[in-house]
């Protein structure tokens, strides 16, 4: 019989899946009204492109910052502060659209929402790998299919919104005021951990020399081959998971000529997809091992982007859709886990796999846009179809090492 779970481990590890549950709906809820905002604004796709590179600006900046907030701040405190950014963020986008009518409020709003969304996932990731390495399971996969599930819920959300035709700005502030609330009530059962920096015992110029070094410990593992290979791996797969949530459903309202409902339900279907493919994904890896099942997700991949890309009819296109997202689904949550085999750096291996994953996740979409302006939209996604053949390649660097289960190191105070 099973070991039960201690319930403090249960909480974390449910205080986690709350926060990627909730990190996925604030980033759909953007997603699925991109073509109302596109509309709206009255821009062309390189403009959205340039729009776009808002987001991924901000995101770029929130990665960056993410160690230094964790070593600062400790993990409850740098969430709540990462979210409250991301409210800003999407307040102002809605504003930008509806009210004021202005590009460069809603291109402030998105470096917004993408500074707090770039630096929480960098800390959840973190704390997904230090629940999974405590509890002993694979749960990465799990805790990013409710990621998943949250753009599941976003996009049916966007979608209904998108239906009712309901105002960019009343949509995105329901959804921040949801946010917030939610994550200040789930941190509360994230644990206090000492290399974090957030234990109360120590004192200020401690904790001053002790964040500074863990900041240089993390940057030395990118000399880390393995780690770089690693985030060969993560870059593929999120460029493959960045691109179409930035560009799936207006490339199957430009490309192939839905309506941008359609074009949000399509979305939908991709992330229905993900959610599937991460939920299984566990027991699957747990079988077969990492290598084969993430080279066959890049095989799976490449087929429905092909069949995106070129199906004649729509049934084609969503298999396409359906197989693009199981395709993407496993690679980023495997890169994390992968990160953590070592259990001494885990952290700063987990931190620089997130930021070279969220790198190409938020600022590779707006390259697509640029590019789409030239060769069309369609055309720009063989660039995706490239770097998961690349991913693909790169699969060896993610193989399960052999090594025991790591001493607690969370403080007991969680409260």
């Amino acid at each position: 019989m099973p070991t039960p779970i201690p319930r403090p481990l249960v909480a974390w590890r449910n205080a986690v899946f709350v926060v990627f549950f909730i990190s996925g709906l604030a980033t759909a809820s953007w997603v699925s009204r991109v073509p109302v905002v596109r509309d709206t604004l009255d821009l062309r796709l390189d403009q959205m492109g340039v729009l776009i590179f808002g987001l991924s600006a901000g995101s770029v900046v929130g990665l960056v910052a993410a160690s230094a907030m964790l070593a600062r701040l400790g993990a409850r405190h740098a969430m709540v502060s990462s979210i409250t950014v991301s409210t800003v963020g999407l307040l102002a986008v809605g504003l930008g659209t509806d009210v004021a009518g202005s590009a460069p409020l809603v291109f402030a709003g998105l470096a917004l929402l993408g500074f707090g969304m770039g630096s929480v996932d960098v800390m959840m990731n973190v704390e997904g790998a230090a629940a999974e390495r405590e509890i002993g399971k694979t749960l990465m996969p799990l805790m990013h299919a409710c990621f998943s599930f949250g753009t599941v819920v976003g996009a049916l959300l966007g979608a209904g919104a998108s239906a009712v035709h309901l105002p960019v700005a009343w949509h995105l502030a329901l959804i921040a005021a949801l946010i917030l609330g939610t994550v200040v009530i789930a941190v509360r059962s994230i644990p206090h951990r000492r290399e974090l920096g957030d234990d109360g015992g120590i004192t200020n110029a401690g904790a001053t020399s002790s964040w500074r070094t863990r900041l240089g410990e993390n940057l030395a593992v990118w000399r880390d081959p393995n780690v770089l290979l690693i985030g060969l791996i993560v870059l593929g797969m999120t460029f493959a998971e960045g691109s179409a949530n930035d560009w799936l459903a207006l490339a199957a309202v430009d490309g192939h000529g839905f309506s941008n409902t359609d074009g949000a339900i399509v979305f939908g279907v991709f992330v229905a997809a993900m959610t599937i493919g991460r939920i299984v994904g566990g027991p699957v890896i747990d079988r077969f091992g990492r290598v084969p099942v993430l080279r066959s997700c890049a095989a799976l991949g490449v087929v429905g982007l092909l069949l995106f890309i070129l199906a004649p009819t729509t049934w084609l296109l969503v298999a396409g859709v359906v197989m693009w997202g199981l395709g993407a689904s496993l690679g980023f949550p495997v890169g994390m886990s992968a990160a953590a085999d070592d259990p001494r750096r885990a952290a700063a291996r987990v931190s620089a796999i997130a930021i070279i994953g969220y790198f190409a996740f938020l600022v590779g979409p707006p390259a697509l846009g640029l590019l789409g302006q030239h060769v069309g939209i369609l055309g720009a996604l063989y660039v995706i179809l490239a770097l998961m053949v690349l991913a693909g390649l790169a699969a060896p660097a993610a193989r399960e090492r052999s090594h025991g289960r790591v001493p607690a190191t969370a403080s007991d105070d969680r409260g």
